[in-house]
């Protein structure tokens, strides 16, 4: 029995304070009161919220210019793919009514192409771009190999279908002379990808470097010449292979292509007048009914024109403020009826 009962206490939990719980504690007792203060005070609060991010979404300037039939012609030869070599472009010539003030940016937008389907998400090598094995391409679903077994590099479906347009935004002073924007293809990237997902094999040279694999077959050139004017944006680093290569949650999407360098006549932004688009048009669309656009816009500290996230907040301030009012109307009524019809303690 004492063997029995010496083994039963050295189960028992140590006697602290802790393990016996002992500390001090301390319950809340909320009342009516505050608890329709604390819902009220969030209302309002998201309600402020939202209103302040869209009037800051309305105040950003934008303008799109869809050019899928304004270069039907470009579109119609580049659904044959007998036609892949020949160039073709298209100038689309528009007026900016008001000053865009400050940073400007250039996106392109497309309609109805799925970039969040599984298998194409998939398809892609990671130790490829990481510049570990540039011939690893097993978890690439397709565009693994040529015919001829060489591995392509960059492989996958995402690689394969980078969208290639060439866009040039001309100033028309006159209509003797046309300028070109400066326009910068560097930092437009989130860091992490440009500075880790992302990396060259090592090697002395990009062309060494790439040596026994092939460019994907929609591509014209190889990856290590994406960018013959800036050498330091060639390969997986390159800044429009990395701002294609993260995909978009919904069909139709923009994605950051090029921001404006404010120099010479544009250090305070766009200014007012005529401009123009002078498009090379390579990226097909109307095979799978989809379109595309040019956009250009400002930014301000909450971001880009989408009103979601001011309209959420609105929403959900209003709905707080609707079981607020709910909340204190059922907190009255009983109130009342505890006024009229009193509780009595009897005591037996």
């Amino acid at each position: 029995m004492e063997r029995v009962s010496q083994t039963w206490r050295s189960r028992l939990p140590d006697n602290t304070a802790l393990k016996q719980q002992r500390l001090p504690a301390y319950r809340l007792h909320l009342s009516a009161s505050k608890v329709l203060c604390g819902f009220f005070a969030t209302g309002a609060f998201c309600l402020v919220m939202g209103i302040i991010l869209i009037l800051s979404a309305k105040s950003i300037k934008e303008i799109e210019i869809n050019y899928t039939n304004i270069c039907a012609n470009c579109a119609e030869l580049r659904e044959n793919a007998i036609n892949f070599d020949k160039e073709c472009t298209c100038s689309i010539p528009f007026y900016l009514p008001e000053t865009m003030q400050g940073n400007v940016y250039m996106y392109y937008k497309l309609y109805g192409f799925h970039q969040n389907l599984y298998r194409y998400m998939l398809s892609r090598s990671n130790s490829q771009l990481l510049g570990r094995n540039i011939k690893d391409v097993r978890s690439c679903d397709s565009f693994k190999k040529t015919h001829n077994g060489t591995p392509i590099c960059p492989c996958g479906a995402i690689a394969n279908s980078i969208f290639n347009d060439t866009i040039i935004l001309s100033y028309n002073l006159n209509s003797s002379i046309h300028i070109k924007v400066p326009m910068l293809s560097r930092g437009i990237t989130w860091w992490t990808d440009k500075f880790i997902k992302f990396q060259n094999p090592i090697s002395k040279n990009l062309p060494s470097a790439f040596a026994g694999t092939a460019k994907p077959p929609h591509w014209p050139k190889p990856v290590y010449e994406l960018d013959r004017e800036d050498v330091g944006n060639n390969g997986f680093i390159n800044d429009d292979f990395i701002v294609w290569m993260r995909t978009a949650a919904f069909p139709t999407f923009k994605k950051l292509h090029r921001r404006l360098n404010r120099i010479q006549y544009f250090t305070e932004g766009l200014p007012a007048g005529n401009y123009s688009f002078n498009i090379t048009y390579n990226f097909p669309v109307t095979r799978f009914q989809g379109e595309k656009s040019v956009v250009l816009s400002t930014l301000m500290w909450s971001g880009g024109s989408s009103l979601f996230l001011g309209l959420a907040y609105t929403v959900t301030g209003a709905m707080t403020w609707l079981a607020s009012f709910s909340l204190m109307a059922i907190h009255l009524m009983q109130q009342e009826r505890e006024m009229f019809l009193p509780s009595y303690k009897i005591k037996l």
